[in-house]
C-alpha cells in the first residue's frame, strides 16, 4: 500500500512543476505528516525530492528526474477508454484504477502537453443519467464489473418483476450497458432453474438483458485463491450492435395502440419527442402532404393513454383522428383550454 502511494506521489510530481503538502495530501487522501514521511522515505532512496520551504514552498522534483513507472497495467489501459464517463468508473468500482492511468499518461507526456487532460477535461463531458431523477447504484454492481473484467461466469438470483419468485441463473457475463440513469447487464444463460425454461447442459444459451438492480444476490465462480475457471468469449459478440438490436425490439414490443394523426410540416419535425422507433416507421409509411402541406400517418403506440400525453406535447400541430375516443379527449382539452385562456369580459360601464 505505501509501495502505491510513493509511486504516486513521484507521479504527481513529475506530472507538475510543484506541489504543496496540502496538495499532495488531498491527492494522496492522507495527511501532511504522512506526505512529509513519504518525501523523506523518496529522498533517502535516490528520489530527488526537494522541499522549498516558506508559505509558497512545497515539494518539487530537481534535476530533470523523470520515472521509468510509467507502464500501463492491462487492467488501468482499459480503465482509461472509459475514463470519460467517471460516474460509471466510480460505481463499477474503478476509479483509483482509472485514475492511476491518468497520472502515468501525464507523467509519459511532454512538459509543454501536460495541460492536455485538464483542458480536455474542461471542453468535454459525457452526462450519462436522465434527467429528473436520482439514479440508485446497484449493490452487486461492482462484483458483476468485476466478473465482466475477469470473464468470470457469475451465479446470480434475478427478480423478474413484483410478486415473482426469484430465479436462479448461471450466467456468463458479456458486458455492462448504463442507459439513462440504469445498468443493464448482457449475459449468455448456460443454466437456469426449476422456474424457467431449461438450458440444455453443455450447450451455449441465448444471450438475454438483465437489469443489474434486480440481482438479489451474485456469486463469482471460480474467484477463490488460485482459481482459473473462466469462460471462453463468443469471438463474434459485439455489444454495441446487440444492445442496438434489443433496444429497438424493445421500443417494439410496447407499442400495442395505433392512432392516426394528421400532422403539419412542424409536427412531423417534432414527432421524434414522441417515440424516435415508432415516428420513424410511421413517417417513412406515411403519404404526401395534402394543400396544406398536412401528413397523415399511423403511428404505434404504447396505449391510448400514453399516447395521450405524448401528442398532447405537439399540441396545434397535431390532430388525432381515429380512434374517435381519443379525438373526443382532445377535444374535451381543447374547449377547456378554450375556456381558460378566452379573454375576460368587459366590466359593465359606470351608472
Amino acid at each position: 500500500m505505501r509501495a502505491a502511494r510513493l509511486i504516486k506521489m513521484v507521479l504527481l510530481l513529475q506530472a507538475r512543476s510543484s506541489m504543496t503538502a496540502a496538495e499532495l495530501a488531498r491527492e494522496l487522501e492522507v495527511s501532511e505528516r504522512t506526505v512529509t514521511r513519504d518525501a523523506q522515505a523518496l529522498s533517502e532512496a535516490g528520489v530527488p525530492v526537494y522541499a522549498d520551504r516558506g508559505r509558497a514552498g512545497g515539494y518539487r522534483l530537481i534535476g530533470g528526474y523523470r520515472t521509468r513507472l510509467t507502464g500501463l497495467a492491462r487492467g488501468e489501459a482499459e480503465a482509461l477508454f472509459l475514463s470519460g464517463v467517471p460516474g460509471a468508473l466510480r460505481e463499477m468500482g474503478l476509479e483509483d484504477t482509472a485514475s492511476a492511468a491518468r497520472l502515468k499518461v501525464s507523467a509519459a507526456l511532454l512538459p509543454s502537453l501536460r495541460d492536455a487532460p485538464r483542458t480536455a477535461a474542461q471542453r468535454f463531458h459525457l452526462d450519462a443519467p436522465a434527467w429528473f431523477s436520482e439514479p440508485t447504484v446497484p449493490e452487486s454492481l461492482p462484483t458483476v464489473a468485476d466478473a465482466v473484467w475477469d470473464d468470470r461466469p457469475i451465479l446470480a438470483r434475478y427478480r423478474r418483476g413484483s410478486g415473482e419468485t426469484d430465479v436462479e441463473r448461471m450466467l456468463e457475463p458479456y458486458g455492462l450497458i448504463l442507459k439513462a440513469g440504469v445498468w443493464y447487464l448482457c449475459a449468455r444463460v448456460t443454466w437456469h432453474d426449476a422456474h424457467s425454461e431449461s438450458t440444455v447442459p453443455g450447450l451455449p444459451g441465448p444471450f438475454r438483458v438483465y437489469r443489474v438492480d434486480r440481482f438479489t444476490s451474485v456469486q463469482v465462480c471460480g474467484s477463490g485463491s488460485g482459481s482459473q475457471e473462466r469462460f471462453t468469449r463468443d469471438p463474434g459478440f459485439d455489444l454495441p450492435a446487440f444492445w442496438e438490436e434489443r433496444a429497438e425490439h424493445f421500443a417494439r414490443s410496447i407499442l400495442h395502440a395505433e392512432v392516426v394523426v394528421q400532422l403539419s410540416a412542424e409536427g412531423v419535425r417534432r414527432l421524434y419527442v414522441v417515440d424516435p422507433v415508432s415516428a420513424r416507421d410511421a413517417l417513412s409509411a406515411g403519404g404526401e402532404p395534402d394543400e396544406q402541406g398536412r401528413v397523415t400517418v399511423t403511428l404505434a403506440v404504447e396505449s391510448e393513454e400514453v399516447a395521450h400525453t405524448q401528442l398532447a406535447t405537439l399540441g396545434p400541430e397535431a390532430e388525432v383522428l381515429a380512434p374517435a375516443e381519443l379525438r373526443a379527449r382532445f377535444a374535451r382539452d381543447a374547449q377547456r383550454l378554450g375556456a381558460l385562456y378566452s379573454p375576460p369580459h368587459s366590466p359593465p360601464p359606470a351608472a
